[in-house]
């Protein structure tokens, strides 16, 4: 016990001798707002300009991430069973399986947006900003 003590106070002592000066960030002026609405608003919460290509495109933005997190957390939860598995063959392989399961998802949703994101390199459509030209008036 006296070791352990001995190495935690040496290991503090340690850390404290290397602490290293902060500098603060220096201050930035206030922006001060006009008056007349020239502030541009997410076209998701701004009625007036909404149009159903950003309704699709926000949507589609929001499953994408949405399903991402999901499948994270999955994930994670699949960790946390398999550590309280206790060594039961039967929970660590549920847990595995839930694992391979939240891993298959993620692959899934970022292929999904590396496909997105390669569309709109290569001709120019972008999924996640859709617009739809109007024709005449």
């Amino acid at each position: 016990m006296r070791k352990v003590f001995s190495s935690l106070g040496a290991s503090a002592m340690a850390l404290a001798s290397s602490a290293l000066p902060v500098f603060g960030a220096s201050p930035t002026p206030a922006i001060k707002l006009q008056k007349g609405g020239d502030i541009k608003t997410n076209p998701l919460f701004n009625l007036e300009e909404l149009t159903i290509a950003g309704l699709v495109s926000g949507l589609i933005r929001i499953a994408v991430i949405a399903a991402a997190v999901i499948f994270f957390f999955w994930l994670i939860l699949g960790g946390i069973r398999w550590i309280l598995s206790g060594g039961d063959k039967t929970k660590t392989e549920e847990a595995r399986a839930q694992i391979t399961a939240a891993l298959i998802g993620l692959v899934i949703v970022f292929s999904a947006w590396a496909i997105t994101q390669l569309l709109r390199t290569l001709f120019g459509f972008d999924l996640f900003n859709l617009s739809i030209a109007q024709i005449g008036n």
